[in-house]
């Protein structure tokens, strides 16, 4: 590929054009009216207009995005995570207009984006899968199977992703209260109503393995991120490889996750993502057909480039190592920083009056605003991914609690000093949390 379009924005199109200017291919930004003076706009080969700042008149227009590849003459678009990244219609549009997605075959992201289908398919090719139901379509239904699940339950959205569209039930009350919220929910944000039951575990680690596949039916993975400090099951921090997790556990989630990719004839980057019980046993939870944010932390331990990976299998090439030859060495944590009130996890939309990054060894950021751009209402309020990578996670969480401490960043709130509190906290310095983390502690 010379040229690929980036129908994204902010923190990831920008992390997503250097590799691919270190490659010598040329890249193509699409910003909405809010997004013009951002870095990545700026950095692109050639930037273009794509609309007004709602997401349906810009990055979510995937008729005008494919538009503007074909007049940029583009080989491919990458669609970063979020937006159109899961839209098996755009990845079938834009293949049908002779474009290269750069993801996933269209078939794989249908299948695995339904997570009632996902969930058969995974039982099928013996995953273990959470204890749940398929379609659940009354209140009455919702109710029985609750009964005999046994709470607290999960209500899910078939598909839905990113902690938005479930909620957990902690009895029959929650559950009559949430169903038709969740359903209503679903509708809106996902185009279909279709909810689900799954049975809520307690105090769960999230657990996810990234896997690679290509053309040639290779396929490998690339170790463990745990992920289980969460807001509004929404994830903050994360970190690579998990602590407190046996090497058996490990093995055993790397080889189903293979498993799983295989069953799918998985290509291009993925996740697969399970909840893990207090006695490491693990159930499938979803499978992400695209780049993670997170991704960044198993760069750091691995010392790969998953996006040139992306570039080399979508344009039909093997993946450039074996198993055998990947090796994680170190640890890495990356914090998301959000615009947002750290205690009520609120965006705070704003202008950034003075964002300056502390230069410290093992520090890598990737960002999407510097000094003086506006954190507008209209997406998700991410300023920027801090990665923090050392040989041990001592050290990793020395040099994150300096790199807090230095971080200069006004005119907003931002969720900078809920990090400084988490890492000085002595259970998770010990690596004693799960999912609930975030619900136990005081600012």
């Amino acid at each position: 590929m010379q040229k690929i379009l980036i129908a994204n924005r902010g923190e990831i199109a920008l992390r997503i054009m250097r590799t691919c200017h270190k490659l010598g291919i040329e890249t193509i930004a699409v910003y909405s009216d809010a997004d013009q003076q951002l870095p990545y706009v700026h950095y692109a080969t050639k930037a273009v207009r794509i609309g007004e700042p709602p997401v349906n008149k810009s990055y979510l227009n995937a008729e005008k995005i494919i538009e503007i590849a074909k007049e940029e003459k583009a080989d491919g678009i990458h669609p970063g995570y979020g937006f159109l990244s899961e839209n098996a219609e755009f990845a079938r549009a834009v293949n049908r207009e002779g474009l290269i997605f750069i993801g996933p075959d269209p078939e794989t992201i249908e299948l695995m984006g339904d997570k009632i289908q996902s969930r058969s398919a995974m039982e099928k090719a013996g995953i273990p899968i959470v204890p749940g139901s398929d379609q659940v379509s009354s209140l009455e239904d919702a109710c029985i199977i609750a009964a005999e699940i046994g709470y607290p339950v999960m209500l899910k959205a078939s598909g839905g992703g990113g902690g938005i569209g479930m909620v957990k039930c902690e009895n029959e009350q929650a559950l009559v209260k949430s169903f038709q919220t969740v359903k209503t929910r679903a509708k809106a944000y996902f185009g279909s109503e279709t909810i689900f039951l799954e049975k809520y575990i307690e105090n769960a680690r999230h657990i996810e393995i990234q896997v690679f596949g290509d053309e040639a039916g290779n396929l490998v993975h690339l170790f463990e991120r745990d992920c289980s400090i969460q807001r509004r099951n929404q994830k903050v921090i994360e970190e690579a490889p998990a602590c407190s997790l046996s090497a058996d556990a490990k093995t055993r989630m790397y080889e189903a996750a293979l498993k799983a990719g295989a069953a799918v004839q998985y290509k291009n980057a993925g996740t697969i993502e399970f909840i893990v019980d207090e006695n490491e046993h693990f159930y499938f939870l979803e499978m992400n057909t695209r780049l993670q944010v997170e991704h960044p932390i198993t760069e750091q331990i691995t010392g790969l480039d998953l996006v040139e990976w992306q570039l080399l299998a979508a344009s039909g090439k093997n993946l450039p190592l074996q198993q055998s030859d990947i090796f994680a060495e170190g640890h890495s944590i990356e914090f998301r920083l959000y615009a947002e009130d750290p205690i009520t996890f609120l965006p705070s939309p704003g202008k950034i009056e003075e964002l300056d990054w502390p230069d410290l060894e093992g520090v890598r950021v990737d960002y999407g605003y510097v000094s003086q751009s506006a954190v507008t209402p209209f997406y998700d309020p991410m300023i920027a991914k801090c990665i923090i990578s050392g040989d041990s996670r001592k050290q990793v969480i020395e040099r994150a609690i300096r790199f807090f401490d230095q971080l200069k960043i006004t005119g907003i709130k931002t969720n900078a000093s809920l990090f400084a509190h988490i890492l000085n906290e002595k259970d998770y310095q010990n690596g004693n949390y799960s999912t609930s983390y975030l619900n136990t502690i005081k600012m």
